[in-house]
């Protein structure tokens, strides 16, 4: 990680009042280059020398504080995303669809897609709206295969 890179993620963290100790510098920095939400169990694979309890609580004061949002994808296992930049800790704003893929198991935020709003009768009260989308991903779809394949020879 650079310099630059490094202040980034500090100050990312400074913003959302948070400590940045090494291990939320080295996590912020992982979540930052995926492309698809993570589960603690990636953490875990990719930092194999940190202790799980302290991965998950990095990612619970990440949510706390509103920097990752937590996707329950119906896997079974919650994966996180990082939150848009206008997101706070009391009031997250990650009102978009996610899209599970079938094939590769892949969760992805997808921001453009809105969640509609829902008209609840008067004596009902939501806590949190998620829609899951489940299919097959861009990089999974059969003729996109066949494409990066053709490429790869």
């Amino acid at each position: 990680m650079n310099r630059t890179m490094l202040q980034n993620i500090e100050n990312t963290l400074h913003q959302k009042s948070i400590k940045p100790t090494a291990m939320r510098l080295l996590v912020l920095d992982f979540l930052s280059k995926q492309r698809a939400a993570v589960s603690l169990n990636d953490l875990e694979a990719a930092f194999h020398r940190a202790d799980r309890i302290t991965l998950y609580r990095t990612l619970k004061t990440f949510e706390e504080k509103g920097l990752v949002h937590s996707i329950a994808d119906g896997t079974g296992s919650v994966k996180y995303a990082l939150c848009a930049d206008d997101c706070q800790a009391e009031d997250h704003q990650d009102l978009h669809v996610h899209f599970h893929c079938s094939n590769c198991a892949e969760t992805y935020c997808l921001p453009a897609a809105r969640i509609p709003d829902i008209s609840l009768p008067a004596d009902f009260a939501a806590d949190e709206v998620s829609l899951i989308v489940k299919g097959v991903c861009a990089r999974c779809k059969p003729e996109n295969a066949m494409q990066l394949q053709t490429k790869g020879q």
